[in-house]
């Protein structure tokens, strides 16, 4: 799939420069082509420099956390509710604590960090699977709610955000959280539907209406203030609550007498060691969307959804953060390309700038997803993983388009 995706960018990046050329007699269109190709490589170059230090810190943290009992506290606090929800995995399953070792990296936004530890519990459910080729309940719940994008601190966005210049790299905390609440929630009401599983039990209600009871207050809470009290709330809440985790995580060490010093470093190492890595892929996607942006094809395609959203009578700001949303299904480093492009192309604080973030924040790549996770256990039967996943990624675009508007006009 990344591969069809990735040349298509190039191929059709081709003809549209083809068509620049010789029907609208425009030959710089070449030359604007193989400049994009160098500035997006020295863009990639750049952006991995602050990637390094966003994802190493987050690593050594995190690790901190893990050796604190923070991980395995969660994990306990949670166990009655994962029984239920995954009545196919025994309690105190090695399964259960890698799966709130992802959630967490996946709280922080950490999706680079989420991934391995991820591909470690999906080994660990694959020990319970009675049909190793075909997916179980539990496999397809944990792989639906990491599709579905539960990010609460979105840090690697931020950096994205503050790389690109950004005024206050936290403005977008708030959007993602109501848009990742939504596409969460959707992916687990579709899962549940399909498993029958019952929701209506004391604990999941507990669970669900608790978390439902403090969203919607929150909610009317933002609904009477004014659009620039809401955008200084969500800067002070995203700048505290990071804050406040990485405090949390250093007390808890303190307290439980780990090495914080140490624990961090052997963190951070691993962090370092799964950063490396990614400078090719980030290289490859900014360059093809770079071409594309400069052979004309993608501002025609987003000129014709334009013009028919127009035809209809909505608001045409969205369709320009529409390319992050496209390709987020499919690619993680494609939507990141593309997201990055669009805060070049208008800036870090324009209000599609601003949703592609959202966006990138609130939705994940299923596809990839899908294919990395069963395929790293061998299961070839995904039933119905992928209509789930789907629709909450749909709910997560939908949501974020919607709490845009309302928090950026």
């Amino acid at each position: 799939m990344l591969n069809a995706l990735w040349l298509a960018f190039f191929l059709i990046a081709a003809v549209a420069a083809l068509f620049q050329w010789w029907v609208l007699g425009d030959p710089g269109v070449f030359a604007r082509l193989i400049a994009s190709l160098f500035d997006m490589a020295d863009l990639s170059v750049k952006i991995m420099l602050l990637l390094f230090g966003t994802l190493t810190l987050w690593m050594g943290f995190l690790r901190i956390a893990e050796k604190a009992g923070l991980v395995n506290g969660l994990s306990r606090l949670l166990a009655p509710l994962f029984r239920r929800l995954m009545p196919g995995v025994p309690a105190g399953h090695p399964a259960l604590g890698l799966i709130t070792l992802n959630f967490a990296a996946n709280a922080l936004g950490l999706d680079n960090a989420a991934t391995p530890i991820g591909l470690r519990a999906m080994r660990e459910l694959q020990t319970l699977n009675p049909d190793p080729k075909t997916a179980t309940n539990a496999q397809i719940l944990f792989l639906v709610l990491n599709s579905s994008s539960l990010t609460l601190l979105p840090v690697t966005i931020f950096m994205y955000r503050a790389q690109q210049g950004a005024s206050d790299p936290t403005l977008v905390f708030l959007p993602i959280l109501l848009a990742t609440s939504a596409s969460t929630l959707v992916g687990l009401l579709s899962v549940a539907f399909m498993q029958r599983l019952r929701l209506h039990d004391p604990v999941v209600l507990a669970w669900l209406g608790g978390g439902a009871l403090l969203l919607g207050g929150f909610m009317g809470l933002l609904a009477s203030l004014s659009t620039t009290a809401v955008a200084a709330l969500s800067s002070l809440l995203g700048n505290l609550v990071l804050f406040a985790v990485i405090i949390a995580f250093l007390v808890a060490g303190a307290v439980r007498r780990i090495p914080v010093y140490e624990s961090f470093i052997e963190g951070a190492k691993d962090g370092f060691a799964v950063c490396k890595d990614l400078l090719p892929y980030l290289v490859a996607m900014l360059c093809a969307v770079g071409v594309l942006r400069a052979s004309g094809a993608l501002d025609g395609l987003l000129e014709g959804i334009r013009w028919l959203v127009h035809n209809v009578g909505w608001d045409t700001r969205f369709v320009d953060a529409l390319p992050t949303a496209l390709v987020k299904p499919f690619s993680g480093s494609a939507a990141r390309a593309m997201m990055i492009e669009t805060m070049q192309h208008y800036g870090p604080d324009s209000f599609p700038a601003l949703l592609a973030a959202t966006v990138q924040g609130s939705t994940e790549t299923t596809f990839y997803v899908l294919a990395v996770y069963f395929g790293a256990v061998g299961v070839q039967r995904a039933r119905h993983a992928v209509g789930c996943a789907l629709l909450a990624d749909l709910a997560g675009m939908l949501a974020s388009i919607g709490v845009c508007y309302w928090f950026f006009g």
